[in-house]
């Protein structure tokens, strides 16, 4: 089945093989930063010995569960989210799940979106004394002001505090953001780094013909922005930026990659925009490498896996500092910096990379060696020792320590 972007053919040995029920309202192949980082997960915690219960929407009406050694899928109800009618938003399942995870009891539940199907996880597990861990992904409260509702910001922050306190613990990618939500009152929060695929995401995939596809000269300095196309991305400022690097006299054009509610608008507003669509895998792969200069404006992240695919495909980056950027990039090494929301200094840091193309070749060849360490087995046996952890205290309350594997 094509949405199980995993190999199941050598499975390593496990300290404890853990049963893990993973309820997800978005998993590949949809193309998004929380499916990419969930399968990647799933498959990480598969490659160690792990069990996988997977639960998440129907994607389609065709969409059948996989089942095989190790790993199963059970399908909810969904129905599509306003603008992104191609992802679901899951139904409340608190008695399926209850009855499902009755008759056979996963170690830990892995609760990875805050919609209802996460809500009901979280209140099953809670019934059933199941340990949790809850992943914030999604900056939502942050997004209300984009969409002209900034006066839910505070309802959103407060359902988001409420529905990470009800887990053991609630994983973020970043100290940064730890930080943030602890001082918003969210307890137990743990830090689990996210990886990037330096197999799939490599400079060595750079495509003439394919620049040569969107009328680009060899000279031609490619500007690239990979991901959501909506309100929340900044991407007038990718524009601008653009703009003021052409204005200096630099053969340049920007490059879009991805779809979105805002991409109809910003098309028929910049005509001179090459938008590529949704990309994955190799063709995605290509995209990047394909592109001299990574771009990326938003503000609203709470990490951006986009930025460390940037950096092990050989691009310079131009961000602002915090979330992956501000962990990965190093202003004058392999990008700049500019403080959040100075978008004065994010568009001089774009000038000034893109006006010197010595510094820019430096960076780019120190772009891919930054993110080298980032493999995702690493952060799959992070995950594993917090999972470890939670259910070890859970049974220490229960008396059941040294009850041993499955």
């Amino acid at each position: 089945m094509e949405s199980l972007p995993i190999s199941l053919q050598s499975l390593g040995p496990a300290v404890r093989q853990l049963r893990v029920a993973v309820v997800t309202e978005t998993y590949p192949p949809e193309v998004n930063g929380v499916a990419m980082t969930t399968g990647r997960l799933v498959d990480g915690l598969l490659r160690l010995g792990h069990r996988i219960q997977l639960i998440r929407p129907r994607q389609h009406a065709g969409d059948a569960p996989l089942n095989v050694e190790g790993f199963e899928e059970v399908l909810s109800r969904g129905l599509p989210i306003p603008r992104y009618k191609h992802l679901k938003l899951g139904l409340p399942a608190r008695s399926a799940l209850i009855k499902l995870w009755s008759l056979r009891r996963p170690d830990v539940v892995q609760v990875v979106t805050e919609g209802p199907l996460g809500w009901s996880a979280l209140a099953a597990a809670r019934k059933l004394r199941l340990p949790v861990v809850t992943e914030f992904h999604t900056n939502f409260h942050a997004y209300s002001r984009y969409y002209g509702v900034g006066w839910l910001k505070q309802s959103v922050a407060g359902y988001l505090r409420r529905f990470h306190n009800k887990g053991d613990r609630c994983l973020v990618p970043t100290e940064e953001l730890a930080e943030e939500l602890r001082q918003a009152g969210v307890r137990a929060v743990e830090v689990v780094a996210r990886g990037v695929d330096t197999t799939l995401f490599s400079p060595a995939r750079r495509s003439e013909s394919l620049r040569g596809r969107w009328g680009l000269s060899p000279q031609t300095l490619l500007l690239a922005v990979v991901g959501r196309i909506a309100p929340e991305k900044n991407l007038e400022l990718a524009v601008s930026a653009m703009g003021a690097v052409a204005a200096a006299g630099i053969d340049c054009r920007l490059l879009l990659v991805g779809d979105g509610p805002a991409r109809e608008a910003l098309a028929a507003a910049h005509p001179e925009v090459i938008f590529a669509g949704m990309r994955s895998g190799d063709d995605l792969a290509c995209h990047y490498a394909s592109a001299d200069l990574f771009l990326f404006p938003s503000l609203t992240e709470t990490f951006g896996n986009v930025t460390t695919e940037a950096l092990a495909s050989g691009l310079p980056v131009i961000g602002f500092d915090y979330a992956a950027a501000a962990l990965r990039v190093r202003s004058g090494i392999n990008g700049w910096l500019a403080c959040k929301g100075d978008e004065q200094a994010f568009i001089a840091a774009t000038l000034k990379v893109a006006g010197d193309p010595s510094l820019r070749r430096e960076m780019a060849s120190s772009a891919r060696a930054s993110v080298l360490d980032a493999d995702w087995e690493r952060i799959a046996r992070r995950l594993v020792a917090v999972m470890e952890e939670v259910l070890q205290r859970h049974e220490a309350r229960a008396g059941l320590v040294g009850a041993g594997a499955l």
